[in-house]
């Protein structure tokens, strides 16, 4: 004696609802992701730094960088800046806030008087946090 208790429905019913929880956490994660690394894109001037042995120091969330390339050329970020215009765009730059730190960089074909220059160019423009930016030295 067997007893049949599904009343022969062998059919199983379909949702048609697409579960979209796993997606937006994987998005979440993306969108984290891309938001702490955008900020530590750096510049893409193409200067030839000497090497340092100095620890390196944590970066601020919007670095100042002016770079020194080996024509003896200025660049505020990617933007070419003429000697005579420094003053005014790191103001611009910086919002007018003269203790914002500057991060000064040089190819290693320019010479001591030249970087000199620069840093008395940012001393008149009232900066007086200057940073000079280097590559780290295996040893």
């Amino acid at each position: 004696m067997s007893v049949r208790l599904d009343h022969g429905e062998d059919t199983l019913d379909e949702v048609h609802e697409i579960n979209v929880t796993p997606f937006i956490d994987v998005m979440l994660v993306l969108l984290i992701i891309f938001m702490v690394a955008a900020p530590l894109a750096t510049v893409d001037i193409a200067v030839n730094l000497p090497a340092s042995t100095a620890e390196p120091q944590p970066r601020p969330e919007r670095p100042l960088y002016l770079s020194v390339k080996s024509d003896l050329t200025l660049a505020l970020g990617e933007t070419p800046v003429s000697r005579d215009l420094l003053g005014g765009t790191l103001d611009a730059a910086a919002n007018g806030d003269k203790d914002t730190r500057i991060f000064l960089r040089a190819d290693k074909a320019v010479p001591y008087g030249e970087m000199m220059e620069v840093m008395n160019l940012l001393r008149a423009a009232g900066y007086l946090k200057v940073a000079l930016v280097g590559l780290e030295k295996t040893q």
